[in-house]
Formats: C-alpha cells, sequence, structure tokens
C-alpha cells in the first residue's frame, strides 16, 4: 500500500446494498473515496485485499449493474463538486460523482438544460456516462455519450487518463457505455443545451393500438424536441399496445413572458403534496395495495380514459423537471413492490431495429399476456445509433417493461424474459446493461459485435489486468469472456 493510501484511507463500512429495482443485493463492504488520491488508495486497499471493486455513482440502475456480492463497492458520490459552468457556452466541468439533479439546479438559472437526462434526476453523471444512458430526446440528440466533450478516468492500476474523441478515441468509446469496467469516471466535460425558458409544450395524444402511436411518433420526430409513448400492456388484442404518446417542444425566445421566474430552481421543484393536501411521501402506500394484476389492470385502464381526456385537452407548458422526472414525482413508488429481500422489480427493456420493431413488440406483449406475466408498466421510445463500442442503441424503437419480482415468481419470470430475449436478439436487437436482470451468459455475445468486444477486452487486459473491476452483471452476463 503507498504512503498516500496509508495517510487517505478512504472511510468504510459494511451495509446492504441493492439495485435500483430492489430485485438483487448483498451485504458489502463499501468505499467513499473523497478525492482522486482515495480512489487510488481504495484500489490499492482491494488489490491488497485480493477482492474486487464495483463502481457505484447513487446507485439508479435497476439491476445488478453496479453491486458486487463478491467483492466491495466502490462509491464515488461524494466526489461531487461542479467545478466550472461557462455561462457563454454552456459547458460544464464536473466531478463524476455530480448528479443530474445538481448540474440542471446550477444550469438552468443561466440558461441551459442538460441535453440528455434519464427518468430521475438522482444518477451521477460519471455514473451516466458509465452506462451511456438516454432520454425522451434520443431519436434528436442521442445518448449523454454524444454530449460528452471528454472525461477523466483513474485505472486500478492509479493511472489518470484523459480521453475524448480526439485523445484516447479508444478508451473514450469504450469507457462511455462499458458499464465500469475500465476504471472510475472522476470528472466529466459536457455541453447542454441553451434554453429560454423554465417550461415546454407538451400536448397528449390518445393512440388506439402500438401501431398507430409509432406511425405518430414517426411523423413527428421532425418537430417534437421529445416523445414519449406510455403503453397499457394489459389490452386485448384489438387494442394491442394502446397508450398515450406525450410530446413536447423548447419554447423559442420571447414565447415565455415570465421566463426570469420559470427558470428559477423554486418554479421546477416537484410538489411534495397532491392538490396541496395529500403528502406524495404516503402515495406508494395506496400504490401497494393495488400492486397486484388486478389492481394494475385497473390503474391502466384509468390511466387511459384520462389519456383521452388529456388529448381532448390541447397544448400546455410544463416545468422541464415536472416533464422529465416523472420518477421522482411519487418519492418511493417503488417500495408498492415490496420491500424484502428478493423481492421489488425488473425492467425489460429492449431495443429494436426500426424495420422489426413493431413485429416484435407485438410478439412480446401477446406472449406476456398469454404466460400470464404482465408488465404494470410501458415506455416506448425512438431511437438512433450511436458510436460507442458496447452501445444498447439502434436506429429503432425501445420497449421498457417494467415486471413485479415476488420470491414465488422470481424463476419463472427469468425464464419468461429469456424467451422474450431471444426473441429480440433473433430480430437484430440489443439490450441496456443498465436496465437488466435477466440476461443470461452469452447473450450479450449475441447481439455486441464480435470486434468490439474483443477490443473492449483486450482494453479491459491493458488497464485493469488484474481484474480488480468487476460487478455481479459482468460475471453474470459475461464471465471469462471478459473478467479472465
Amino acid at each position: 500500500m503507498t504512503a498516500a493510501s496509508e495517510t487517505r484511507a478512504p472511510r468504510r463500512d459494511y451495509e446492504w446494498v441493492e439495485g435500483w429495482g430492489m430485485a438483487v443485493g448483498s451485504q458489502t463492504r463499501v468505499l467513499r473515496p473523497r478525492d482522486e488520491d482515495e480512489v487510488r488508495a481504495a484500489f490499492d486497499m482491494a488489490r491488497d485485499a485480493g477482492v474486487s471493486l464495483a463502481l457505484r455513482g447513487t446507485g439508479c440502475s435497476y439491476g445488478d449493474a453496479s453491486t458486487n456480492a463478491d467483492g466491495w463497492v466502490l462509491d464515488l458520490s461524494r466526489m461531487n463538486r461542479i467545478r466550472a459552468f461557462d455561462a457563454g457556452s454552456g459547458v460544464a466541468d464536473l466531478d463524476g460523482g455530480v448528479t443530474i439533479g445538481q448540474l440542471w439546479r446550477h444550469a438552468l438559472p443561466l440558461g441551459w438544460w442538460p441535453k440528455v437526462v434519464s427518468g430521475t434526476m438522482f444518477p451521477t453523471v460519471g455514473g451516466a456516462a458509465g452506462m451511456n444512458i438516454h432520454g425522451k430526446n434520443n431519436y434528436r440528440v442521442g445518448t449523454i455519450g454524444d454530449c460528452i466533450r471528454s472525461f477523466e478516468l483513474i485505472t486500478p492500476g492509479g493511472d489518470l487518463l484523459r480521453a475524448s474523441r480526439d485523445e484516447r478515441a479508444d478508451l473514450f468509446h469504450a469507457a462511455i457505455g462499458g458499464f465500469g469496467m475500465l476504471g472510475a469516471i472522476t470528472r466529466v466535460e459536457l455541453k447542454t443545451k441553451r434554453v429560454h425558458s423554465g417550461e415546454v409544450e407538451v400536448t397528449g395524444v390518445s393512440c388506439h393500438d402500438l401501431a398507430e402511436m409509432m406511425d405518430r411518433v414517426d411523423a413527428r420526430t421532425g418537430d417534437c424536441d421529445y416523445l414519449v409513448g406510455w403503453v397499457d400492456c394489459f389490452a386485448g388484442e384489438d387494442a394491442l399496445g394502446r397508450g398515450l404518446i406525450h410530446e413536447a417542444r423548447y419554447l423559442e425566445p420571447g414565447e415565455d413572458p415570465d421566463a426570469a421566474r420559470t427558470m428559477t430552481v423554486a418554479h421546477q421543484e416537484l410538489p411534495d403534496r397532491i392538490m396541496g393536501l395529500f403528502p406524495k411521501s404516503q402515495v406508494w402506500r395506496v400504490l401497494r395495495l393495488l400492486n397486484h394484476d388486478l389492481g394494475m389492470r385497473f390503474l391502466n385502464a384509468v390511466k387511459h380514459q384520462a389519456g383521452r381526456l388529456e388529448g381532448m385537452r390541447g397544448a400546455y407548458r410544463q416545468s422541464h423537471a415536472g416533464f422529465n422526472f416523472l420518477l421522482d414525482y411519487v418519492p418511493d413508488w417503488k417500495w408498492a413492490y415490496g420491500r424484502t429481500e428478493r423481492r421489488g422489480l425488473i425492467q425489460f427493456q429492449s431495443f429494436v431495429p426500426k424495420e422489426r420493431a413493431l413485429d416484435v413488440f407485438r410478439a412480446i406483449l401477446r406472449r406476456c399476456r398469454d404466460a400470464g406475466i404482465v408488465s404494470y408498466l410501458g415506455v416506448l421510445k425512438r431511437h438512433r445509433p450511436d458510436p460507442f463500442w458496447l452501445t444498447h442503441s439502434v436506429d429503432g424503437w425501445s420497449l421498457a417493461l417494467d415486471f413485479k419480482v415476488t420470491p414465488e415468481t422470481r424463476d419463472a419470470l427469468m425464464r419468461h424474459c429469456a424467451t422474450l430475449t431471444d426473441l429480440v436478439v433473433e430480430a437484430g436487437g440489443k439490450h441496456y446493461f443498465a436496465k437488466d436482470l435477466s440476461l443470461r451468459a452469452g447473450d450479450a455475445e449475441r447481439f455486441l459485435p464480435a470486434d468490439r468486444l474483443d477490443a473492449f477486452a483486450a482494453l479491459k487486459r491493458e488497464l485493469d489486468p488484474a481484474g480488480v473491476l468487476q460487478t455481479d452483471l459482468a460475471r453474470r452476463v459475461f464471465g471469462d469472456r471478459l473478467l479472465r
């Protein structure tokens, strides 16, 4: 152990570490470095102890992408300084542990908004880069990797490497979307988007079935800054995939007469009560009473009818935070799925090329209905390709399905998801490691290009020859193919 690691050892302890969906977790030692020296010290400690390390931000990956039952966890969330923000260009210089929420709160009053955000504001930018997250505007602006200019990464050997499209381009395109296998991203420089209001104009469009929804989205990609579809997975064959599209566009200069107010943080904060009365922090308890097939069929039907009314309402305005961070609107809503071990939810998100997407998604919805394993929430998005080595993106569509997990149904659910994976992969589709908990060993090799996977494995051996960086996901999906 180096002298620096002896004097600056990060704090450590054992605690329960789980995926965001709560369906997987373990008791693990967690190291929380506060600066780059302590990151190096953590790598030294793990190597000296002969254990692996999993990188983790705020733990927003649904499955086991940042858990490590066979080793320790390196939590980078304390490294969260906003080093600089250029109000003229919108370029942010951030520690890897800065959250999306911290970024927008700093940027919006200056007239900027993150180009790419997830459905929650809590992920760190380092974790978002490692998973190459996307938003409701992927078809237009790409993934978060497309707006990253450069990053700094500390390897398990302690080297600090800088990567961009021009400098170490191999590392840049491998580490973005490389699910934390090459090193700890400790600094990120990214470009944000100029906005002229703290609100977007939103229109709801009710659709009879999946085909109508996809046709509508394709017709609107040139006019809308955001497009996302909610899908009622309980609908019968005559309305298979019915749902609601939300279209949104940024406001032009002068459209918002009260822009100075709407661009304040106070205007963006999500309300903590429904109609000013019932605290949202308790809504999950009500949802838990309905967290079964009959209850969710009822809620989906109600939402469908509400969507039809919204479609007649016309355009309305909503704050950026209110539109983008739907997962944060009801605090701890996931607890409705249960809070004991081996309960929770998994998300099966598949990405399918545009030529096959409608047929594949229809087949998925039918198989779920026939198997009696129906998703409680379905989300449809349009996507475009990107240049990153292990990307999930395609010129096509994604369908994200949330499935309830219980000890009694877990094995059957995983077998069911395996049949859906086969359907997706045979159609040329892909999967997204930030959401996954059901891929089998060898599945990723069926949808990732062999040359890119070989190059990634070679870079992994170069930067981490001892195999210090591992996660439960990496062992489950790649095994010796990547970690030997």
